[in-house]
């Protein structure tokens, strides 16, 4: 295992934002907060800090956490989420990080050579949990809390709905990431496509949608 998947393997923000994009790694840190007793879901699919926890959320934190906790003192949809001024600046600073290690080329270009090796080889190292014949996500009990996120990151789709299921329908996490082309579980439909510059509530979309969470 080389050294690059070695680190990545700590860092769910990354691995996420390097399958899907801002969206995919936003939706990796609001998942964290909701399984630190942090968020909740409210209604009509935003998401919103729960009465006990304003005094945020109770330890150290990744700056893409702290800067999604931050934006979060009105109930909000990951539309707007993404479009939050800290929630853009961090999410810069990891893409960058991901740019340094040379994992993802400049924008609008998506990933590189070796940041589709990387993705294949933790692919690898933890293979997506199913159930027959690939209908049913089953994650392993044994499994902690940080294997679940980092699963959650790597793969997105059903397995953010087996960590959390009744959370992250109703915080609308998932739905329309099925129809988008890249979910996590076709590496190979990256295709040209960047979630960069195409609506998913990236750098230069001023918003929200598509991506792949």
């Amino acid at each position: 295992m080389g050294a690059v998947t070695t680190t990545l393997r700590r860092e769910p923000y990354a691995i996420a934002l390097l399958r899907g994009g801002p969206r995919a790694a936003v939706t990796v840190a609001v998942l964290t907060l909701h399984l630190r007793g942090a968020v909740e879901a409210g209604r009509s699919g935003r998401v919103r800090r729960t009465s006990g926890a304003s005094a945020g959320p109770g330890r150290p934190t990744h700056h893409l956490e702290k800067a999604v906790w931050a934006s979060l003192r009105r109930r909000t949809g990951l539309r707007k989420l993404l479009a939050k001024r800290r929630v853009r600046k961090s999410l810069t600073e990891l893409r960058a990080e991901l740019v340094a290690a040379g994992l993802l080329h400049a924008p609008p270009r998506g990933r590189s050579p070796e940041g589709r090796r990387t993705l294949d080889d933790l692919r690898t190292q933890l293979p997506l949990p199913v159930r027959d014949l690939g209908t049913e996500v089953v994650l392993d009990a044994g499994w902690s809390t940080d294997d679940r996120l980092f699963a959650a990151a790597l793969y997105g789709g059903e397995v953010l709905v087996a960590v959390a299921p009744e959370f992250v329908r109703d915080a609308g996490l998932v739905g329309h990431e099925s129809q988008v082309r890249d979910d996590g579980l076709l590496p190979h439909s990256w295709g040209g496509w960047s979630p960069w510059s195409h609506g998913d509530g990236g750098f230069g979309s001023g918003g929200g949608g598509g991506g792949s969470d």
